[in-house]
């Protein structure tokens, strides 16, 4: 269990690190794997939106 929870971290540190190479100009496949990152960062905060309005948004009076 330990093992693919240090993997999506080592992903989510990785990402992270080439979003920042990517604003100092850094190579092709950095600028790619910072968009790839920022994209499934925008994805997540969505869903997360959405969930919440469902939350929040049932108040029939039952």
């Amino acid at each position: 269990m330990i093992f693919p929870l240090l993997g999506i971290l080592a992903l989510a540190v990785g990402g992270c690190v080439c979003v920042v190479w990517a604003e100092r100009g850094g190579p092709r496949w950095v600028r790619i794997v910072a968009a790839l990152t920022r994209g499934a960062g925008e994805l997540l905060s969505s869903a997360q939106k959405s969930r919440r309005r469902g939350l929040s948004g049932n108040t029939d009076g039952d």
